[in-house]
């Protein structure tokens, strides 16, 4: 074998080599970045989750188009981690939770399911249900402080994870003054889980995010307000404190 014939082997099996090394590197940081993924979520491969809906505030039965778009920016993040999704309305949903991970949309008063969660899992959280038209209506009291709603300027929504034990699934919570801002809060968690994920571990988390000028930037312009996992954990009788979230 001459030295050009030697050098093009050598060539060939260092390239192999190289192409073999970046192929199991690449394959190995997606698999630990799809386990990092799975555990926040609580989606191991072929496991099944709950989609639980509302119907449209309106008493029409149907579930507002928003809030289908939500659903399939969930199914999205299901799909990716190779688990499975059922979808139930939130009125037929008669079980516990931790079993199975659960995406519970809407808000108390078209989600009974949402209403059972905010009652036993976030207590410090209260909602005006009231349907008289006022600067109040549908505004979120989280301890001591009050966050109105201006429709289509400034609106807010509560994203949660939240678990009933170390083992048990997590109930992820999207509720928001708005139907839209329920479609924000999952497009919020489709984009930032990784952070969040860091910051908070697989541990509970309340976050109360603020969604800016939807009536010109639909669901896309979020951000956090708060962490309120403290305030909305702890049931506080507490005075009117209004707030108004520029």
């Amino acid at each position: 074998m001459t030295d050009d014939v030697r050098n093009i082997v050598l060539g060939v099996i260092a390239a192999g080599l190289s192409a073999a090394i970046g192929w199991f590197t690449r394959t190995y940081l997606w698999r630990r970045k799809l386990r990092r993924k799975q555990r926040f979520f609580g989606l191991p491969k072929n496991s099944e989750s709950l989609l639980v809906v509302n119907r449209d505030a309106g008493g029409t039965g149907a579930v507002h188009r928003f809030d289908v778009f939500a659903l399939l920016e969930l199914s999205v993040l299901i799909k990716d981690c190779g688990a499975h999704a059922q979808i139930i309305q939130h009125d037929l949903t008669q079980q516990g939770f931790g079993e199975r991970t659960e995406f519970c949309v809407g808000g108390p008063v078209s989600n009974r399911r949402m209403a059972a969660h905010l009652h036993s899992l976030l207590p410090g959280i209260r909602i005006n249900t009231d349907p008289e038209p006022g600067p109040d209506r549908a505004a979120f009291q989280i301890g001591t402080e009050r966050y109105r709603m201006e429709p289509g300027t400034s609106e807010h929504v509560i994203l949660a994870r939240l678990t009933a034990g170390q083992d048990a699934r997590p109930v992820f919570v999207f509720c928001g003054q708005s139907a839209i801002t329920n479609q924000a809060a999952t497009r919020y968690l489709a984009r930032n889980y990784e952070k969040l994920a860091r910051k908070h571990g697989n541990n509970s988390f309340c976050l109360l995010l603020k969604v800016s000028n939807s009536q010109a930037y639909g669901p896309d312009v979020v951000d956090t307000v708060l962490d309120v996992t403290r305030a909305a954990q702890s049931p506080v009788p507490a005075p009117r404190t209004s707030h108004r979230a520029g």
